[in-house]
């Protein structure tokens, strides 16, 4: 154990919805709390995700097409294209071959497509229009969806099996992508790390002395961040900032302090977080896979997530929800929010495709 880590106090109970990558940041630093501070996360709701995309880059790209990211109202990906529904009513589409420019580096080398550590998983993928696809993961998850329906806010159906099969073959043709490109990256010398899976005695040594310059070293600097700002959110110096791009510190490092190495999603990751067999599994554990759509909220792919959040602060099963939102000051970056507002939920809705730390408001918790 860390003994000069900083223990967070007990904080309110709080609701996530995140990506993958987000997700398994959560799920180290809640198991691993011994060396990453007390984790308040009562619930994580994960999205389905292929990838992620550069705001920077993505900007960059519409000026291309002179396309003024403030002029996008709605921006989906489908159908083997990235659509932008403009003001005006006016739509616009690019191929996603012309988009990969714009992938993050780390989306790559990922290997979940359906944020497999969640209480619940939702996306589009395998349901019908209008409607999400939910995969529930655990008894929290199953009574969360159960009372959200007995309360109305939810209305669910049995997905077919031709939706099942096209989430099991993206799910798979992500996992095959991406292990190409980690055992690429591996023949070049590039470690990644969190693929090289070993059980939890052998993971605390490996990483017992690893501290931020080795997080720099062994993802920040070549290219395996994820911007999620876990490495933030555990420093128990607050010596660890992000300000716009990459992770930065000011400051020393106290002794024998390795929180934010264990928290990285992208370093070591021990065995019983993940496992080489995800490789072959397309969607992980779960009880169940259903369609759902909200009875009262119009939000993006049915409103699920935003109906999710508002029932588990309507029944105080949490006290505030983590969302990400987007900057009032540049359109269309995303920006998280850590609130108990139900405007701020709704307000939130829809998904931005590109990533931000969103750890970084409940450092101030």
């Amino acid at each position: 154990m860390n003994n000069n880590s900083i223990q967070k106090k007990d904080t309110e109970k709080i609701a996530m919805v995140g990506t993958p990558c987000q997700i398994t940041a959560s799920t180290l630093m809640t198991d691993y709390a011994d060396y990453t501070g007390n984790n308040p996360m009562e619930l994580k709701i994960g999205l389905f995700c292929m990838e992620n995309f550069s705001y920077n880059y993505l900007k960059e790209l519409l000026k291309e097409y002179e396309i003024n990211l403030k002029d996008v109202v709605e921006c989906r990906i489908e159908k083997g294209y990235m659509w932008f529904h403009l003001t005006e009513n006016k739509t616009f589409k690019i191929p996603l071959e012309d988009v990969k420019s714009c992938i993050r580096k780390s989306c790559k080398i990922c290997m979940d497509f359906t944020s497999e550590h969640s209480d619940i998983s939702v996306g589009s993928v395998g349901s019908p229009e209008g409607w999400s696809t939910v995969i529930i993961r655990t008894g929290k998850g199953l009574n969360l969806v159960e009372n959200a329906k007995k309360n109305k806010y939810i209305k669910t159906m049995p997905i077919t099996d031709q939706g099942l099969k096209l989430m099991h073959n993206l799910a798979l043709e992500k996992k095959s992508e991406n292990i190409k490109e980690i055992k690429k990256r591996e023949n070049i010398a590039r470690p990644v790390l969190y693929w090289r899976v070993m059980p939890p005695e052998e993971y605390l040594e490996e990483v017992k002395t690893s501290q931020f310059k080795d997080l720099k070293g062994d993802v920040i600097d070549i290219g395996g961040c994820v911007l999620c700002g876990a490495c933030l959110l555990s420093c128990p110096e607050n010596i660890i900032q992000i300000k716009d791009r990459k992770p930065e510190i000011s400051g020393e490092c106290p002794p024998e302090c390795n929180a934010c190495y264990v928290a990285c999603p992208r370093s070591y990751v021990p065995e019983n977080i993940s496992s080489r067999d995800m490789e072959k599994s397309p969607f992980g554990d779960y009880i169940k896979i259903i369609s759902a759509k909200a009875s009262m909220f119009h939000g993006q792919d049915g409103g699920v997530v935003t109906a999710l959040l508002s029932y588990a602060l309507a029944d105080n099963l949490v006290d505030k929800v983590l969302v990400v939102d987007k900057s009032t000051v540049n359109p269309w970056k995303p920006e998280p929010k850590l609130t108990r507002n139900l405007e701020d939920v709704i307000k939130a809705s829809g998904t931005k495709y590109a990533a931000c730390p969103i750890f970084k408001p409940m450092k101030n918790e």
